[in-house]
């Protein structure tokens, strides 16, 4: 019952719109209709108010953090905590309050990596960081960060259950990405900051 408890608790809170809280809050229009349609920050950056977008930024992350590190907290085993992770992390992708049509997790496995191991999370955000700020695609960061992040964890821990649910969550990143690879490769994505119309 616990354990069902947690993964629901974790799942609702990953459901937490935060890119249409801030919208709401700074008087923007809904994310859905503009740009990407994603309610992201990245999204949301487009409408041009920087603020919003790293409320947004900022709440995406900090849910995904909070889930893990409540689990870890409040003493629920490895396995038990790998699924909560999971849990908040997939209840931002499908969301029940926006009819399991959410964001694309970015920011909230960040939260849910450095939240399970600080150093894992570290450096898949330095490589997020590096790759957007280099080429200026979210997108491209995304995934290659993506990728790395199983890599990173196998380096530091072996293939335990923390490479797995990184491993997990990796993949599911990638999926959700795959428009915007294809975008990629034709030359066609928007990049971080550029306002585009729906």
């Amino acid at each position: 019952m616990q354990t069902a408890l947690a993964i629901v608790a974790a799942y609702l809170l990953g459901s937490v719109p935060f890119a249409m809280i801030s919208s709401k809050l700074f008087g923007l229009a809904d994310p859905r209709t503009y740009g990407s349609g994603n309610p992201g920050a990245t999204n949301v950056l487009r409408s041009g108010n920087k603020k919003a977008a790293l409320l947004t930024l900022l709440g995406d992350a900090l849910k995904g953090w909070l889930a893990v590190f409540g689990a870890l907290h409040y003493g629920l085993s490895d396995t038990v905590t790998g699924l909560v992770g999971l849990a908040v992390f997939f209840g931002h992708l499908y969301p029940v309050f926006l009819k399991f049509k959410g964001g694309k997790g970015v920011a909230t496995a960040a939260g849910v990596l450095l939240a399970l191991d600080p150093g894992l999370g570290l450096a898949v955000l330095g490589t997020w960081i590096f790759i957007a700020v280099a080429f200026r695609y979210s997108s491209l960061a995304a995934v290659l960060a993506a990728m790395l992040a199983p890599v990173y964890s196998a380096l530091m821990h072996g293939a335990d259950h923390p490479t797995l649910v990184v491993g997990i969550i990796g993949m599911a990143l990638i999926g959700k990405h795959w428009p915007n690879i294809q975008r990629l490769l034709a030359g066609q994505e928007a990049k971080i900051g550029s306002k585009k119309k729906a």
